[in-house]
């Protein structure tokens, strides 16, 4: 007959052994970062309504008034920028009526000086005198010095016509401009031959008159 302490040995089996811990292990800064964020610090997780069309519609309106604000500004500064640059400061761009004027007396100062026959060169040395004056005085002069007799033995006549005059520049009394001459001469009876030039001239107006001070052969 088994005694009393097998018969308990039986009653109660060992212990099974404990189950390994299959939790992993949760670091310090995982425990940390998985607390939960206190109630007033709380992000707002709700979805945002769209703006209501008026408030939409003001905004573009602002941002389109603010845009055109800026372009305005720009646009005054590039004017003012033009309006300084030289080329508009230019007269002949801007005063029709003295580039007329300057255009009309160089141009007839020119036709005068340069036209003659061969019993009326002093006329043309006159209007030379009256329209010349500086650099293109003494080369006017310089020229007819020489040239004086043989026209008057060769009896030759020369008409000087102004096709086009333009006005490259005009600044208060000082301009330049670029004057396009048919000339038609002749010597005795021959046959007149025309020819066309092509000068640059500067004038400068002096005593209520445009002079010519410089001619230049293109």
């Amino acid at each position: 007959m088994p005694d009393a302490r097998e018969a308990r040995d039986e009653a109660d089996p060992p212990d099974a052994p404990e189950a390994p811990d299959t939790q992993p292990a949760v670091e310090a800064g995982e425990s940390e970062a998985a607390a939960p964020e206190p109630e007033g610090a709380a992000r707002d997780v709700r979805p945002r309504r769209p703006l209501p069309a008026g408030r939409l519609r003001r905004a573009a309106l602002a941002g389109t008034a603010a845009l055109l604000l800026a372009a305005g500004c720009g646009f005054l500064h590039a004017a003012h920028q033009l309006r300084s640059a030289p080329p508009v400061r230019n007269q002949a761009l801007t005063d029709t009526e003295a580039t007329t004027r300057v255009a009309g007396e160089v141009g007839h100062a020119l036709a005068r000086a340069f036209s003659y026959t061969p019993d009326g060169t002093a006329a043309a040395e006159r209007s030379a005198r009256t329209g010349l004056d500086g650099r293109a005085a003494r080369q006017y002069r310089a020229l007819f010095d020489q040239v004086r007799d043989d026209l008057t033995e060769q009896r030759v006549t020369l008409s000087t016509r102004v096709a086009r005059t333009g006005v490259i520049e005009l600044d208060g009394g000082k301009a330049r401009l670029l004057v396009f001459l048919d000339q038609t001469s002749h010597r005795g009876k021959d046959t007149a031959t025309t020819a066309a030039a092509q000068l640059t001239v500067t004038a400068r107006l002096v005593d209520d008159q445009w002079r010519i001070t410089d001619i230049k052969a293109r």
